[in-house]
């Protein structure tokens, strides 16, 4: 089983109310071979909302206690974020996936990349919160730009 951001299924979750659509994604979906989820939702988010960046670090910086997680407007949403990486790995571990793809540059999902805190659009090196805590716990996360350059280089 693998389980992949909602997003990339074509579910409208995006912090702004929109997908990423990824076909070859969304394929396993419809084949049984995947189950989709949104951290951000688990953690108690509604579509849409306000963007948010980790502020001073990565994801494994918060899961540290070492930087926050802020919407643009400067709430904290730290514990959302957390509560949504947690809820995540426990399906993970429920469905006993192999592998998780998740949407790169996300505040949570972000598997290389994420927004660089300054909210500038800018993005650096390193990754969400979901996917640190993942990580942490033996799980394979890629992004959906992995999964697919793998499709291609399969063929």
């Amino acid at each position: 089983m693998i389980v992949i951001s909602s997003c990339l299924a074509g579910l409208k979750v995006r912090y702004n109310g929109t997908h990423s659509l990824e076909q070859e994604i969304s394929k396993l979906i419809n084949e049984n071979k995947a189950i989709s989820v949104c951290p951000e939702l688990l953690g108690g988010f509604t579509t849409p909302r306000e963007p948010a960046e980790i502020v001073g670090g990565n994801g494994e910086d918060v899961l540290d206690g070492k930087a926050k997680v802020f919407e643009k407007s400067g709430r904290d949403v730290t514990e959302q974020y957390l509560k949504g990486a947690y809820d995540t790995l426990n399906k993970v571990k429920e469905v006993q996936a192999s592998i998780v793809v998740l949407k790169e540059d996300s505040p949570s999902c972000g598997s290389s990349k994420i927004y660089s805190g300054r909210f500038k659009g800018e993005k650096i090196p390193g990754m969400g919160v979901t996917s640190a805590l993942l990580k942490r716990n033996g799980v394979q996360v890629i992004s959906e730009k992995q999964y697919i350059k793998g499709l291609s280089e399969d063929k």
